[in-house]
């Protein structure tokens, strides 16, 4: 009975010896010395089988069942982050367990445009395989949703803010959301909130008319001209006749406008309807926020493109009809296209 139980301490003894010699080797040997880079994406909520599983099949470690007891037996497995990790084949094992423990994700650097409609952004974001496009066109004009970001609005058309963001494939749609409207009212501060309450406009119609002078113009210099034609037409109570909010209107737009575009009945018919279109019909950057704010001081109520980017401004009929022959006419009639104001 000695002996069996004397034999059974010195296998185990032996055994425990053999599979620390292992384990030391394993922690201590380097898949591919000469290194070779791996995307890996950890799930949330994976097990460190699942993890340990995924890295072996990966090639970043050499055995699944040695690097569980390691990460078992060590404080560094107990935290393990999931994401988007950049590893190489080169790393030792505690070193693999280290970059997962402190959350070393892969970020992405995304710009957003100025002037991007939130289909758009959608769009770009499903391209980089960051959201899921119809969630984050869903959220966008979930009540909860908007009352979350702090927005009085149907939707957040407007509020997500042109910029570059560093994402990572971790993130809801509702994070990226919410990271964006956070920007907007980092820029659209209680200095320019309270600029638009003593001008007589809420932040919405701010941020509203801020949009139509995106989609207006790409020029510096002009968005504050293009503010001026905008609030003086507003205050003399005319159309403002601008382009852009059809178009927002016109589901899978051509890119050719036409006469009959602009009598379709909606709230963002500017040739139809008086004032401001009942929301933003893109997203604004902080120039055009500005300029909506603090437009030039002229009397401009016409301006007409010149075909080069840049535009003619007029403070009468007569004038605008002149820059319109100048500049359009032949174009306008050629494309069946209107030459209101805001052209």
């Amino acid at each position: 009975m000695k002996l069996a139980l004397t034999l059974l301490i010195v296998l185990s003894l032996s055994f425990i010896t053999v599979a620390g010699v292992q384990v030391y080797r394993f922690l201590h040997t380097r898949p591919d010395p000469s290194g070779s880079a791996r995307t890996v994406h950890i799930p949330h909520g994976a097990s460190l089988s699942k993890i340990a599983q995924i890295l072996e099949s990966e090639g970043v470690i050499t055995d699944r069942h040695k690097f569980l007891i390691v990460a078992k037996f060590s404080t560094l497995g107990r935290s393990i982050k999931a994401g988007e990790y950049s590893l190489n084949t080169s790393l030792l094992p505690l070193e693999v367990l280290n970059i997962l423990k402190e959350g070393k994700t892969l970020f992405y650097a995304v710009t957003i445009p100025e002037g991007y409609t939130i289909k758009q952004i959608a769009e770009l974001l499903s391209q980089l395989h960051l959201v899921n496009e119809d969630r984050f066109l869903k959220l966008t004009s979930d009540a909860d949703m908007i009352k979350a970001v702090g927005v009085e609005a149907k939707s957040l058309e407007g509020y997500l803010f042109p910029d570059t963001y560093y994402l990572d494939k971790t993130m809801s749609e509702e994070a990226i959301i919410k990271k964006m409207v956070s920007r907007f009212w980092e820029i659209f501060n209680a200095d320019l909130q309270n600029r638009a309450k003593e001008m007589g406009f809420s932040y919405h119609q701010i941020v509203t008319l801020a949009s139509i002078i995106e989609k207006e113009t790409g020029v510096e210099e002009e968005r504050k001209l293009i503010s001026a034609v905008c609030h003086n037409r507003l205050k003399r109570k005319e159309l403002l006749q601008s382009d852009p909010t059809v178009i927002y209107a016109i589901k899978d737009f051509n890119g050719n406008l036409t006469r009959e575009d602009l009598k379709i009945d909606s709230p963002y018919n500017t040739y139809r309807y008086p004032g401001l279109p009942p929301g933003p019909i893109a997203n604004p950057g902080k120039a055009s926020l500005l300029a909506a704010l603090y437009p030039a001081d002229v009397d401009y109520l016409y301006f007409v493109s010149k075909n080069d980017g840049t535009h003619q401004f007029s403070s009468d009929l007569k004038q605008h009809n002149t820059a319109v022959k100048k500049y359009q006419l032949n174009g306008r009639i050629k494309n069946d296209k209107p030459f209101g104001a805001g052209n």
